[in-house]
């Protein structure tokens, strides 16, 4: 049986002088991608505010994002296989167009059906979850590998730019133009994304069949030949492993204690917004940091920077000044962009480029798919044991759950061969 050819990968030496700022085919998938991201953002920001102008119930808002997250996880392992099929560029296209088609049918259910509104909202998160694993392939296609790092830090830095500074706007645009205007605000975004990206310049080839055909197999083939060229690489489902835990205990855990200890222990609500404000300015700091920064280790650098999320909860766990855990906060954002950005980049390296796409969707089923889950449940588990006791139990696992993965093989480098076998 023939084996996937290991992609062809460029010297580890320092990045070219050039900028990719400076390359205009990587700033018009910069723009689509970010458009896609504040569109993904502004959803459930803009229907919160619609709660409050009370055009929409909490139910009806609850049941809309479910079914944004049910759309987005069906379709995140097909734009997968189909990017991975097609041409990249076409996903993204069809996906984003989908995702703009939503938007008018949100504002038109808005205070009207909320039927209409769930059938548009799972339509949104299933054009999203489908360009999700075409842009990061098609980043692979447009950049070259010694500005791979800096393209990812620089997509990070204008999507936590502006989840950081969106907040505050979106409700000052509210005052002027209302809830519907600004849904169909979030269309014209995702037309943004669906228009402005370039083709890659390198499309993967089709893979050729036992007898040289070019026909393709079923969905479920396509998508376990992507979980197979995962397996190829130790360092991929070490990372998998590790951000289940942080984000199923971590990151869902942090989501349900905080206010309550920001009411509880602290008495005020300042404290969660502070936090949550600076995790977002610790995770653009971080992004603007990993983009020059070339750690030798680069994996080990990566999963020391996961595990830093730890200190979240263990802040949180400690009666400590909230000064220390706006802090804790900070750290938190750093690391998980040191981590973030050597991840994408890796994958975008290592992989097969004709399979990139589709293991692609692996992460983002785990990243998106796990979050809900781990809500769930956290919830009652801190009604049954307690807070502290189950800060304490995700704290652990932030910690050690990333150090036991760098000690996965391959984990060191984020490769399968080490940088001076590469060179």
């Amino acid at each position: 049986m023939p084996t996937t050819p290991t992609p062809t990968r460029a010297k580890s030496a320092a990045p070219p002088s050039r900028s990719v700022l400076r390359d205009p085919a990587f700033l018009r998938l910069w723009a689509g991608t970010t458009a896609s991201g504040l569109a993904t953002w502004a959803l459930p920001f803009v229907l919160g505010l619609a709660v409050l102008h009370r055009e929409l119930g909490a139910a009806g808002l609850g049941l809309v994002l479910a079914a944004r997250t049910a759309g987005f996880l069906a379709a995140v392992a097909v734009g997968g296989v189909l990017a991975d099929q097609h041409s990249r560029r076409a996903v993204v296209f069809w996906s984003a167009l989908a995702a703009a088609v939503a938007a008018p049918l949100l504002a038109a259910g808005l205070g009207r059906s909320l039927v209409l509104m769930t059938a548009a909202a799972a339509l949104a998160g299933a054009g999203q979850g489908a360009c999700r694993p075409a842009f990061q392939a098609l980043t692979a296609e447009t950049v070259d590998p010694g500005r791979r790092q800096q393209a990812n830090a620089a997509m990070t830095i204008a999507v936590r730019s502006s989840t950081l500074t969106g907040p505050a706007l979106t409700a000052l645009l509210t005052a002027f133009l209302g809830v519907r205007t600004l849904l169909l605000g979030i269309g014209l975004l995702w037309l943004v994304a669906a228009l402005v990206p370039a083709r890659g310049t390198a499309p993967a080839e089709p893979a050729a069949g036992p007898a040289g055909s070019t026909a393709r197999a079923g969905f479920r083939t396509e998508f376990l030949e992507g979980v197979r060229e995962a397996r190829r690489h130790p360092w991929f489902l070490a990372g998998l492993a590790a951000l289940a835990a942080v984000i199923a205990l971590g990151y869902s855990t942090t989501s349900v204690a905080l206010p309550l200890i920001s009411r509880d222990r602290y008495g005020t609500g300042w404290v969660l917004a502070a936090a949550m404000t600076a995790y977002t300015v610790g995770a653009l700091l971080g992004a603007v940091v990993i983009a020059r920064l070339r750690p030798r280790s680069q994996g080990w650098a990566a999963f020391a920077g996961l595990a830093a999320y730890g200190v979240a909860p263990l802040s949180l766990m400690l009666p400590v000044h909230p000064v220390v855990v706006v802090a804790a906060y900070a750290v938190a954002g750093i690391g998980i962009e040191l981590f973030n950005v050597p991840w994408f980049t890796a994958t975008q390296r290592e992989v097969a480029p004709e399979k990139l796409a589709r293991v692609s969707s692996l992460d983002f089923l785990v990243s998106y798919g796990l979050a809900p889950v781990g809500l769930a449940l956290i919830a009652p588990a801190i009604g049954r044991f307690g807070v502290t006791p189950v800060l304490a139990v995700c704290t652990a696992a932030c910690f050690l759950v990333p150090a036991a993965s760098a000690l996965v093989p391959t984990a060191r480098h984020f490769s399968r061969t080490a940088p001076a076998a590469r060179d």
